[in-house]
């Protein structure tokens, strides 16, 4: 028996360690507003969520993220690109870690910590357009290598 349950275990391991992709997660999904992530690092999956999807078209709303940092972050940026029909349409990056410019509370963590966040954001934008669209957000670390990374898919009904 405990053979069996050992050559089990191998062959999950060799699947999981074969699979290149992570599962869709689902973050919210209401009457008129859906959004979904999945991670787009072979290496991490992360954990993603949000209090009220409602919320998500006010100007500010509580997530909570955690991960198993995979690269120490001493500097760390993000770019983030709107995609809609497969074409980027608009594009932004941004510095939020570095020497003597630090944003984030958790700048200057080392690899295996537990990067965990949950609290307020601010969008930044008045209201969340309306339509299907992926917002791609990538982090990378000052040996530009990913930190983290995610697709956003968005699905808007609501008219403003």
């Amino acid at each position: 028996m405990k053979t069996s349950n050992v050559l089990i275990l191998v062959l999950v391991l060799l699947y999981i360690s074969a699979s290149t992709e992570w599962p869709t997660h689902t973050v919210c999904k209401e009457d008129n507003l859906e959004i979904y992530y999945k991670s787009c690092d072979p290496q991490q999956d992360f954990v993603f969520s949000i209090d009220k999807c409602s919320d998500v078209a006010t100007h500010t709303f509580n997530i909570r993220a955690s991960m198993v940092l995979g690269h120490n972050i001493k500097e760390l940026y993000v770019k983030l690109q709107l995609i809609i029909n497969g074409k980027t349409v608009l594009t932004y990056s941004e510095t939020l870690c570095a020497p003597g410019h630090s944003k984030l509370i958790f700048c200057g963590m080392k690899k295996g910590e537990r990067l965990h966040y949950e609290g307020p954001v601010t969008l930044g934008i008045k209201e969340i357009p309306q339509g299907d669209y992926t917002v791609s957000a990538k982090l990378t670390n000052e040996d530009h290598v990913t930190v983290a990374c995610a697709d956003f898919t968005v699905k808007n009904y609501l008219d403003y």
